[in-house]
C-alpha cells in the first residue's frame, strides 16, 4: 500500500539537529584536553585540533572554529597556542588562559627535548631520515583533508562559496606558486577579504539598526 500522504499545511519533520556546544568543566579538564591534543599534533596539529574541539569536545562549531582559527593565524606567535590563549580565556579568564597554555607546551616539552637527546644519537640512520619523510606526506594529506571539512560551513558565509573559494584560490596560488610573502598575503588578500565581508554585511546591519 503506498504511504499516506502528510496533511496538507503541516511542514516536513526537520532534520536531526546538531548536539549541543559542550564546555570544560573544569581547569584541570582543560589542561587535560591540551596535553592530549598536544601529544598528538605531531605535523598535522590543524587535523587534531579541529578533531578534538569540533568533532569529539563539542567546545565549538565548525563555523566559530573557522573564525578563532582565522584570528589565531594573523597574531603573533603559534597558531595553536593562539587558539588555546583564547579558547580558555573564554571559558575561565585569565586563569583558564594560562592553563591552556601550560597544557600545550608542559608535558610536550619534556617529550621534545627526549626526542632531541634521541635524534642527535640516530639521526645518521637512513630508517630514521626515512621515516621523518614518510611523516611529512601524512602530515601534508591530515592539512588538506581538515581543509575539505572545513569548506562546508563557507557555503553560510556572507561572501558566499564562489567568492570564499576564489580568496582561497588566491591566496594558494600567492603562497605556493609565487612566493608572495605572508604579510603581504595578509594584507592584499586578507584586507580584500574584509572589505568584502563588511561590505555583504551592510544591509544586516541597517536592517538591525532600524527601530
Amino acid at each position: 500500500m503506498p504511504s499516506p500522504t502528510p496533511p496538507s499545511g503541516l511542514a516536513p519533520a526537520p532534520h536531526a539537529a546538531e548536539p549541543p556546544l559542550a564546555a570544560p568543566q573544569s581547569l584541570s579538564a582543560l589542561f587535560r584536553a591540551f596535553t592530549w591534543l598536544a601529544l598528538q599534533g605531531f605535523g598535522g596539529v590543524l587535523a587534531v585540533v579541529q578533531r578534538e574541539l569540533v568533532e569529539k569536545r563539542r567546545w565549538m562549531s565548525n563555523e566559530e572554529f573557522i573564525e578563532d582559527w582565522a584570528v589565531a593565524q594573523i597574531l603573533p606567535g603559534p597558531n595553536v597556542v593562539n587558539l588555546a590563549i583564547m579558547i580558555g580565556d573564554r571559558h575561565f579568564g585569565l586563569r583558564g588562559a594560562l592553563v591552556a597554555v601550560a597544557g600545550m607546551l608542559l608535558v610536550p616539552l619534556l617529550l621534545v627535548l627526549a626526542l632531541a637527546l634521541a635524534y642527535a644519537s640516530f639521526s645518521t640512520l637512513p630508517a630514521v631520515a626515512g621515516a621523518l619523510r614518510g611523516m611529512g606526506a601524512v602530515a601534508a594529506g591530515l592539512v588538506a583533508g581538515v581543509g575539505c571539512k572545513l569548506a562546508a560551513p563557507l557555503a553560510r558565509h556572507p561572501l558566499g562559496r564562489w567568492v570564499c573559494g576564489a580568496l582561497a584560490l588566491a591566496t594558494f596560488v600567492a603562497m605556493a606558486v609565487l612566493r608572495v610573502p605572508l604579510a603581504w598575503i595578509l594584507l592584499v588578500v586578507g584586507g580584500a577579504a574584509c572589505a568584502l565581508s563588511w561590505r555583504s554585511l551592510a544591509p544586516a546591519r541597517a536592517g538591525s539598526a532600524r527601530p
